[in-house]
């Protein structure tokens, strides 16, 4: 039969006026993080709004039109909804933000209103997890991303999303009857999901390229609007394009390597073009892992193309104006192109940079010389960003050994990747019954803005009533998996008899761990098996029994992580486990918001250090919740010992099987000697006062620290302000700045070969010193062609391990007094001893420029 072509309409719910605030609030996501909101789509139709995952915008699209007249009649409904909507519109149009005061004070005031442009972020990521029924995420990494994005709303950011609009957005899992991973791809209809077209001044779609091997590729623009935040959306499933093009925004994570590098170019590439198209042209970008990388080579690439600049003055600019995240501790998660397909893409592409191959190629390249090495997207955004950061203390650490070789003469400490911790939205994730009880007893300022006061009247919530709310919430999470283990039972086409079992199912008044996250095989989500007879009379214990739900998706290609939940699911057949085992089918952001608000413990055992952060953790503790993990990731720094448990010291082992053994032993000792024994210890009032003073002091130390409030203001103090900043100086002028700092840069690396340092002196340097003592050091320092603005002269020193090294080193600047000869010039520098010990010291020599980020950003040292 031929292809017809077919003329397309859009049918829209008749709302009489009264409603039209229904129509509002169904169109920003704002909704989502609001109980009121919630309940109020939810009382149109309880089980319409289930069905659809709780999307307002399907619902008004389905409810029957006598529903609809049947609410005009409700005064109570539109009571509620003249309620929420006067919430929405009070957080809208909040005369001042977060933001506001501590970036623009009194700008408002004075009528300044084009003043937060000047701050204007563009957030790259590429999925955002803002609400399960926007399916545009796989897992933490999109969560992450939603949970910024509302915080940036919340505190008033000028911000904005960058993200891809996958027609399938990622797979719906479910299980064989030997609970073996099944994916299917479901079609989002865009036209029933919160989205809005951006179109041009004549109301046709809004569309960008990016040229592809041979041809162009178009991609539409779409918007979601989230709080005060636009989240922009490219979408390449449109007629211009081939039907291998329109598969690019199909799915998330699908295809082969090829495939991401179309996906990132259409993310990075495509997602510069759509902000200028916008009329939005960003001022900072945070490239939110490396897979938006390509978005600084297209700044720069449009730079030179609207100022007539050389390659190096723009990427001095767009450098300044560039954030990047990194969320992968291990080197194979960093996305790396082989040069011929980077060739492929890249082509013509390059000459437009004024670049030739290989200068290309060696700014993804750890070893620029090295022709062989792959391109690297997470060595791409370290060399186009002057603020590079972890996602955890420790991630940190990891990060800085990771890529220490880009700064190959810097000690692994200095490498210049710093650490913000990742949070959580804490109003997105918390249960209503838990919200109506911090706004009881803790005030109106707990909700995770950057307000840590609030948080200490935790101890005034009353035992009882905390834990009343919990115990509510518990009981509501194992109805809950009663439901959906009956709905997986009937689509496996288990027999009425097995199906029925599933109302047996768990203990709405027994402990109750939780397990859900990904299943790579690092995360060992089977660790508990290890000892299964031990296991069963943990959870079968007379009078304190145990019961673990677990729940999570293995990537479509990864065997191992699918094996792992084959095992869980198989033993959770076991007679003697199947009242105390559930896995849950087909992980979402509606299965996390269940588990983390109703579970007692949350459990957590990846190998360490593989954890970048963790986010699932930090929900639970904000719900009250215990964790019991590995000291990995989040955890590592947010343990004092009365606020959960950890699984181990902190050690780390070369010997795998010995680690599992070792770990899950002492996850069985926890659970038996502290965990059980303090949750059953009740007092005469049947109350747990041990466990709720644990409770608390979760709540009180971890819920401030551990929220995206904290975290996007962070990222705004340490990253984005000061980015905005040097991208102004840099750009002013018509980069006068900038033009400088690429000469001098360029001039440095010339001239940089023939520093050295002759000769160091240590003034009457004896056996010892004595605490308390100075010892003074002169260094003659041959610049060469340099000068001493160009330079900053230090003396390194600290105390010396046994392996030789300086593992925590301090720093002197020393001073030149302006006497030379020729280039030798001489600098001084005292060293004060403040402890005992072998100490070492070594004269060093570093880049300086104003407008440089900080020294170490060049990589070039010359030691003595």
């Amino acid at each position: 039969m031929a292809t017809r072509s077919f003329r397309t309409f859009t049918v829209l719910p008749t709302l009489p006026a009264r409603l039209q605030p229904l129509h509002k609030l169904a169109y920003n996501l704002w909704y989502s993080w609001n109980h009121d909101a919630i309940s109020l789509f939810r009382r149109i139709d309880p089980d319409l709004f289930t069905e659809t995952d709780h999307s307002p915008v399907k619902v008004l699209g389905r409810v029957d039109q006598k529903r609809i007249e049947a609410l005009l009649q409700d005064d109570g409904f539109l009571r509620q909804m003249d309620h929420v909507a006067t919430q929405f519109d009070a957080y809208l149009n909040s005369p001042k933000t977060w933001f506001d005061e501590t970036f623009l004070p009194g700008q408002k005031a004075a009528g300044r209103t084009d003043q937060p442009d000047a701050y204007r972020v563009a957030y790259f990521s590429m999925e955002f997890g803002i609400h399960e029924s926007v399916p545009v995420y796989s897992g933490g990494l999109g969560v992450l991303s939603g949970d910024h994005i509302k915080s940036a709303s919340d505190l008033g950011l000028p911000f904005s999303g960058v993200c891809l609009m996958y027609r399938e957005g990622y797979f719906r899992q479910y299980l064989t009857g030997d609970g073996w991973q099944q994916e299917r791809y479901l079609e989002n209809d865009f036209f029933n999901l919160p989205l809005v077209a951006e179109t041009t001044a004549d109301g046709q779609p809004l569309t960008i390229s990016v040229t592809f091997p041979g041809r162009e590729v178009t991609a539409r623009i779409w918007r979601v609007q989230v709080g005060r935040v636009p989240l922009y959306l490219l979408d390449t499933n449109i007629a211009p394009n081939s039907a291998e093009d329109r598969l690019i925004t199909a799915r998330l994570y699908g295809g082969d390597t090829e495939m991401r590098v179309r996906q990132e170019m259409i993310l990075g590439i495509g997602g510069i073009r759509a902000l200028h198209a916008l009329g939005k042209p960003p001022v900072v970008c945070h490239m939110n892992e490396g897979h938006s990388a390509f978005c600084g080579l297209e700044r720069i690439r449009l730079m030179m193309e609207q100022q007539h600049l050389d390659f190096a003055t723009a990427r001095e600019a767009v450098t300044a104006g560039t954030v990047f995240t990194t969320h992968t501790p291990v080197p194979a998660g960093n996305d790396a192109f082989e040069p011929a397909l980077m060739d492929r893409y890249f082509a013509t592409y390059y000459p437009q940079l004024k670049l030739d191959r290989n200068a290309f190629l060696g700014l993804g390249r750890q070893h620029p010389g090295n022709h062989n090495e792959p391109f690297g997207m997470t060595v791409l955004a370290l060399r186009l960003s002057n603020v590079a950061d972890g996602v955890s203390k420790l991630h940190g650490v990891v990060s800085r050994n990771m890529w220490q070789t880009i700064w190959a003469d810097l000690p692994e400490n200095e490498v210049p990747i710093t650490s913000i911790t990742n949070g959580i939205h804490i109003q997105s994730w918390i249960s209503a019954d838990m919200q109506a009880l911090y706004q009881r007893y803790l005030g109106l300022q707990w909700d995770g803005n950057n307000e840590t006061k609030a948080w200490e009247r935790v101890d005034r919530i009353p035992d009882a009533e905390l834990w009343r709310t919990h115990e509510r919430r518990r009981e509501r999470l194992v109805a809950f998996c009663r439901s959906r283990l009956r709905m997986q039972l009937q689509g496996r086409g288990a027999p009425p008899a097995e199906v029925a079992l599933a109302d047996d199912a768990l203990d709405p008044e027994a402990l109750t761990i939780g397990f859900a996250r990904r299943f790579a095989t690092y995360k060992r989500g089977t660790l508990i098996f290890s000892n299964l007879d031990r296991l069963a009379a943990i959870l079968n214990a007379k009078g304190r029994p145990v019961q673990i739900i677990f729940s999570g998706k293995a990537h479509p290609r990864d065997h191992g992580g699918k094996e792992l939940i084959a095992q869980i699911q198989q033993l959770s057949r076991r007679p003697d486990l199947r009242r105390h085992i559930v896995f849950l089918e087909d992980y979402d952001m509606n299965v996390a918001r269940y588990l983390v608000q109703g579970v007692d413990v949350w459990l957590n055992n990846p190998r360490r250090p593989l954890e970048a952060s963790g986010t699932s953790g930090m929900k639970v503790c904000a719900n009250g919740g215990l964790n019991l993990s590995v000291l990995d990731g989040w955890w590592d720094e947010a343990y004092d010992r009365e606020n959960g448990f950890a699984i181990g010291k902190g050690e780390e082992y070369s010997d795998h099987a010995y680690q599992d053994e070792i770990e899950s032993r002492s996850t069985y000792d926890l659970l038996e000697q502290e965990l059980i024994p303090l949750f059953y210890q009740r007092g005469p009032d049947g109350l747990p006062r041990g466990w709720l003073k644990m409770m608390k002091r979760t709540i009180r130390t971890l819920a401030p620290v551990f929220n995206t409030g904290r975290m996007v203001a962070e990222y705004a103090t340490v990253g984005y302000a000061p980015s905005a900043i040097r991208y102004a100086t840099l750009t002013r002028d018509n980069l006068k700045e900038a033009r400088a700092l690429a000469k001098w840069r360029h001039a440095l690396h010339h001239a940089w070969s023939h520093v050295k340092v002759d000769d160091v002196k240590a003034q009457t340097l004896p056996d010892a010193l004595h605490v308390g003592g100075r010892m003074e050091v002169t260094a003659r320092v041959n610049l060469g062609e340099l000068t001493p603005k160009d330079v900053e002269v230090q003396l390194y020193h600290g105390r010396i391990d046994n392996a030789g090294r300086i593992p925590h080193s301090a720093t002197v600047v020393m001073t030149q007094d302006g006497h030379h000869e020729g280039k030798v010039w001489v600098y001084r520098g005292v060293i004060s001893c403040t402890e005992t010990g072998q100490h070492g010291f070594a004269v060093r020599v570093l880049p300086s420029h104003v407008n440089l980020p900080h020294v170490f950003e060049p990589g070039l040292v010359v030691w003595s």
